[in-house]
């Protein structure tokens, strides 16, 4: 008989970050982190800088005619563009980018994971003048350490933060045969589950650390008496590990008759794709 398991996991799964759409669909997105959007924030900061001043020393070489009122509005013109048009410009023309968070591998993005608009890059441009211009980026970085995403105070008004999307590729989660049962797992005959309650007791296996005890005990005993009926002889183990035995030795024979599988295939491939009679390819 398959006893209960014991309320200590035996499997621990990183935590994932969630974001969960209007469709409610769950995304695995990462915001960026504090350090860096400050990194992102710098490059770009130095870039707006460079810009306009480059436009005023072109103005100074080339307008030495001018008025002292026309050249004023011209410098308030080059600070326009340099703090409000251009970064809007380029957030709008790449999605989201810029060439600090291209260097940071982020992208601004909505709340709900969408692509964001005219609305949000003018909002985020307009309050950027005082949070990170007027201010050398005091307000910013006051903001963005006050909140769990890192969104500075245009993030907050526009609805976006940045979302980190050059990050490591999760490796999957891989386990083995409980040492108890390598004896056990030789010689019993552990048919073929049906598929639904194969997934089932993989979707377990894998979020069995995110559970609390009384579900976790509860719907491990209901998955292993299921289970038990294609198993034979049956474990004198916990229904957890009973469960994992299961799917280690169902996962390596499932994988050996695959593989068997494409050795036949490829001794048949040359009757298989070959002409009749040695016909001519033409």
């Amino acid at each position: 008989m398959i006893a209960m398991p014991p309320s200590e996991p035996f499997l621990e799964t990183p935590g994932e970050r969630e974001l969960v759409t209007g469709e409610a669909v769950a995304l695995d997105v990462r915001p960026a982190s504090y350090i860096l959007r400050a990194a992102g924030t710098a490059i770009d900061w130095l870039v707006s800088m460079l810009v306009m001043l480059g436009a005023v020393l072109l103005l100074v070489s080339t307008g030495a005619g001018l008025d002292e009122a026309l050249a004023r509005a011209l410098v308030v013109l080059i600070l326009v563009f340099g703090m409000v048009v251009l970064p809007m410009t380029v957030e709008l023309a790449t999605r989201g980018r810029s060439l600090g968070r291209l260097a940071v591998g982020a992208r601004i993005v909505r709340d709900d994971g969408g692509a964001i608009g005219f609305r949000h890059s003018f909002i985020r441009a307009l309050v950027g003048v005082i949070e990170i211009f007027m201010t050398l980026g005091g307000i910013a970085a006051l903001t963005g350490l006050l909140n769990a995403r890192s969104q500075r105070l245009g993030d907050l008004l526009a609805g976006t933060y940045s979302q980190l999307e050059r990050v490591p590729k999760v490796a999957p989660l891989l386990y083995g045969l409980p040492p108890a049962l390598v004896d056990w797992a030789a010689t019993a005959d552990v048919a073929r589950l049906p598929d639904r309650l194969s997934r089932r007791i993989a979707q377990y296996v894998r979020q069995a650390g995110q559970l609390t005890p009384a579900a976790r005990a509860g719907l491990s005993a209901e998955l292993a008496h299921e289970a038990s009926a294609y198993v034979s002889p049956l474990p004198p183990v916990d229904a957890e590990t009973f469960l994992l035995a299961v799917s280690v030795v169902r996962r390596g024979r499932d994988a050996a008759a695959l593989a068997l599988e494409d050795q036949r295939l490829a001794r048949l491939e040359s009757t298989l794709t070959g002409l009749p009679h040695s016909f001519p390819d033409r």
